[in-house]
C-alpha cells in the first residue's frame, strides 16, 4: 500500500500576510483560499511537489503556536539558483553550505514572517528525474 504525504499544516498569524510570502516571494502555487463562516484556509504547493501546505482558522490549525514549526525541507536541483530567485522576491536566506560534496550535501534555509523555519536542499538528480512529472518547469533552477 502506498501512503503518501499531501498536507502539512503550517501555523501563522496572519493568514493574508502569510499567502502573499509564500505566493508572491516563496513561489507556490495558491490552490484555493476559503472563507465562508466557519473558517478561512488556504493551500499552497510548490512546483513539482505532491505536497501542499496548509494555513488558516481551522481548530487543529489554532492549536499550534504560530511560528513554531521547524525543518520544513524542500528539494532542488540548483540551490544556488533557488536562492537568488528567493533573494530577488525580498525574502531572506541563509547562505549556501556543503556539508559534503555528493548530491544532497548543499544546503541553505529561510524563514517565514511567524517564526516557521525552512531548509532547502540541493539534489541535483531531481532535475533528471523529478518525483513528479510535470510540464510547467522554470522554478528553482528546473
Amino acid at each position: 500500500m502506498d501512503w503518501t504525504l499531501e498536507v502539512v499544516i503550517v501555523p501563522v498569524s496572519d493568514l493574508d500576510r502569510a499567502i502573499a510570502f509564500y505566493r508572491d516571494q516563496v513561489g507556490f502555487h495558491l490552490d484555493h483560499d476559503t472563507v465562508n463562516e466557519h473558517m478561512h484556509v488556504a493551500q499552497l504547493t510548490p512546483e513539482g511537489s505532491g505536497c501542499s501546505i496548509v494555513l488558516g482558522s481551522l481548530p487543529s490549525q489554532n492549536e499550534m503556536t504560530p511560528g513554531s514549526l521547524r525543518g520544513l525541507q524542500l528539494c532542488v536541483p540548483d540551490a544556488e539558483a533557488a536562492r537568488t530567485e528567493l533573494t530577488s522576491r525580498g525574502v531572506d536566506c541563509s547562505e549556501l553550505t556543503t556539508f559534503t560534496p555528493d548530491d544532497g550535501g548543499t544546503f541553505f534555509g529561510f524563514t517565514d514572517p511567524d517564526g516557521n523555519t525552512w531548509a532547502v536542499q540541493q539534489l541535483k538528480v531531481r532535475g533528471e528525474s523529478p518525483l513528479i512529472p510535470h510540464k510547467a518547469r522554470g522554478r528553482f533552477g528546473a
